[in-house]
């Protein structure tokens, strides 16, 4: 590591004190994420199901150049050595493959209901989507309640089924081709996405946002790493996600001050401030609600599909979907192919009749992105 840059992090930790400093970075990574992931559209649910109409399209494009370029520049970190999995829980602690699956297929149900992931109600919540903004606030309401409340039992229960150790999670140690391997596996998914995005003639703006997205991923794992070598108090090395910190932030919000900061405390309104400016420079910026009462509880259930089946795998489509499998989490991966699986499957038997004029909750267009 360059002794500059790490002689800043120190000095900047002790004079902020190290609560502040986590919080601010939290802040700042998130509002790059926010101003980057409204401008490229960025969101899981669109792409699979550009993926379930049979279409290779611009919403596809974006996914994947995100999601390679968040395992590119976090696998160059590790080559680089600045940055190193050894203290990551994800890759030293026990893992539910049971969790993993069903918890991957609620999230991916979950977020064809709400048509938008976690990340992406947020940001939409942050341009005016009321309708995001109710199914998120559900969403964190049920997360917390699996992580602490009366669904943790039947959560621990689930989990509990099919557990494998920590070792069994590395995916890199399993196939035996190091960080190089993981490298140009990365590319080759980069490949494709630039080949998608070419024929899609995707904006300036979507590829820089994309490559944005991915980039704070692998910003996150950094800065939190470096952090937790500096710090005298534990921190926790992680990357984006938006579960765990979107029911952080709700008692944050809820409970009296004095509440210790973290990364996570300034990732949530980091995002939804960069997301508001991004959308206010766009002009994309309007309020919208719910033309009915099916139409509230359909995101509703989706809202709590999301945060109990997130909590479940572990991770959203962002926390395991992209943080999660840019380090070869095992059960990362399975959770990303379950939350494709079931927002598919979501599609075909609930919108998808509404589309071609049988019976369904909303005829919508595959990749509304409100």
């Amino acid at each position: 590591m360059d002794p500059a840059l790490g002689l800043t992090v120190d000095t900047l930790m002790e004079s902020l004190g190290e609560d502040r400093f986590m919080a601010l970075g939290g802040l700042l990574i998130g509002l790059l994420f926010g101003v980057v992931a409204q401008r490229s559209r960025f969101c899981l649910r669109a792409s699979t199901l550009e993926v379930a109409d049979g279409r290779l399209g611009d919403r596809l494009a974006v996914w994947l150049i995100a999601f390679s370029t968040a395992l590119i520049a976090t696998q160059g970190l590790i080559l680089l050595g600045l940055f190193d999995t050894g203290s990551v829980r994800q890759l030293n602690n026990p893992g539910s493959l049971s969790g993993a699956v069903i918890g991957g297929l609620m999230f991916g149900c979950g977020m064809t209901l709400t048509r938008a992931c976690a990340s992406r109600m947020l940001v939409l919540s942050a341009t005016g989507n009321l309708r995001a903004l109710l199914s998120g606030l559900v969403f964190a309401v049920i997360a917390q309640a699996a992580m602490r409340g009366v669904l943790a039992p039947l959560r621990e229960t689930i989990n509990g089924w099919w557990v494998i150790s920590g070792q069994q999670r590395d995916l890199l140690a399993l196939a035996g081709i190091g960080h190089g391997g993981a490298l140009l596996f990365g590319m080759g998914w980069l490949a494709a996405g630039v080949a998608i995005a070419r024929r899609n003639r995707l904006s300036g703006w979507s590829w820089l946002g994309a490559a944005g997205v991915g980039a704070t991923v692998a910003a996150a794992w950094w800065f939190t790493w470096r952090a937790a070598a500096a710090a005298f108090d534990p921190v926790t090395v992680h990357s984006l996600s938006f579960t765990a910190p979107s029911a952080d932030f709700l008692m944050l919000v809820l409970s009296p001050p004095g509440t210790r900061w973290s990364f996570d405390t300034g990732l949530i309104p980091g995002v939804a401030l960069g997301a508001f400016l991004a959308g206010l420079a766009g002009r994309d910026l309007k309020l919208e609600g719910f033309n009915d009462g099916s139409t509230m509880r359909r995101y509703i259930l989706g809202g709590c599909l999301m945060g109990f089946g997130s909590v479940l795998a572990g991770g959203c489509a962002v926390g395991a979907g992209v943080s999660g499998a840019s380090i070869f989490t095992a059960t990362a991966w399975l959770v990303l192919w379950s939350m494709w699986i079931g927002a598919v499957l979501t599609d075909r038997v609930i919108d998808r009749p509404g589309r071609t004029g049988e019976a369904g909750i909303a005829a919508v267009p595959p990749v509304a992105a409100r």
